[in-house]
């Protein structure tokens, strides 16, 4: 793949309809806990649906060519080749759009169903989408420093005569109907809601323009283990209740360490490597937690509090 703005050629030797190459870096957003509020008219956040699948970034090349191009700059057109030649067919070269290859069954998202390959999909009849939520290059022009509310009207007016399944996300700019869709879409396999700014650019990396907000489950657990000193850990080894043991994230903020600190250093014994999560400083007996489980199969237990034993 060649990297970044490129020149190219489009289909009938026109010139200069491809502009934009892979691989490109996307844009990522930042963890909140809460749904940010929609401020007065004329209202600056979109929010729209987050789905759980494969991102990609769909480059339409000359003479039909697709690449999707993952996070970690993979190509999975050859894994998904009915939504690479769908694009191929119903958009003109140059156009690059930012988006979501999600599997269906049974009326919800199967994340588990696009690990499997694209014979065993036909054969079970898994159904794939490619959900688009951005658009960051059209035929002739690289339309990444335009704002998302502009990006977003390009994105409706280049997939307006495309059908499934090839759509654009469900969004919206009003904040009571994407509460809606947080509390009553879950069951259908939506993550959660990402709030953007409808001013903000296309830039790579991750930006607190676009925040993400995942359902949440809280649960309880054991502190076992700590990570770094024992007054001051930079994470908790922690128990869960299926048994299994993992490490806690985000880091602990300053006050979170200094409550376990306060409670748990005492208990702490000495650095020991465990074989599954690193050095820690094992905890007996151990102290009853609060987990805070985040939906979705990256989720990971963050520490909420430390549990009265009484």
């Amino acid at each position: 793949m060649n990297g970044g703005r490129a020149a190219g050629r489009s289909d009938g030797g026109t010139g200069g309809a491809v502009v934009l190459l892979p691989p490109v870096d996307v844009m990522r957003p930042r963890s909140a806990d809460e749904i940010p509020g929609q401020g007065e008219p004329p209202r600056e956040l979109q929010y729209s649906v987050k789905l759980d699948g494969f991102r990609a970034l769909a480059f339409v090349l000359d003479g039909g060519r697709v690449v999707l191009q993952s996070r970690s700059r993979r190509d999975l057109a050859p894994d998904f080749p009915g939504i690479a030649a769908d694009l191929g067919e119903r958009l003109p070269a140059g156009v690059v759009c930012d988006g979501e290859l999600c599997a269906y069954r049974e009326g919800r998202l199967s994340f588990t169903d696009l690990l499997r390959s694209h014979a065993d999909r036909v054969r079970a009849g898994v159904p794939v989408s490619y959900i688009a939520f951005d658009l960051l290059a059209v035929p002739g022009r690289d339309v990444r420093s335009l704002p998302l509310r502009d990006r977003w009207e390009l994105l409706g007016a280049a997939l307006a005569d495309v059908g499934p399944p090839l759509r654009r996300v469900l969004a919206t700019r009003d904040e009571e109907t994407a509460r809606g869709w947080f509390r009553d879409l879950r069951e259908a396999g939506v993550e959660g809601i990402v709030a953007k700014r409808l001013d903000s650019p296309y830039q790579a990396g991750a930006t607190w323009a676009w925040r993400k907000v995942r359902h949440a489950d809280t649960s309880d657990g054991l502190l076992v283990g700590l990570v770094g000193p024992a007054d001051r850990p930079r994470a908790l080894l922690v128990r869960l209740p299926d048994g299994s043991t993992a490490t806690t994230s985000p880091r602990l903020t300053p006050a979170q360490a200094r409550e376990v600190g306060a409670r748990a250093g005492g208990r702490a014994g000495a650095l020991a490597d465990d074989p599954e999560h690193g050095p820690v400083r094992p905890v007996d007996p151990p102290l009853p937690v609060e987990l805070r489980q985040v939906a979705g199969r990256h989720g990971t237990p963050a520490f909420v509090r430390v549990r009265s034993e009484g």
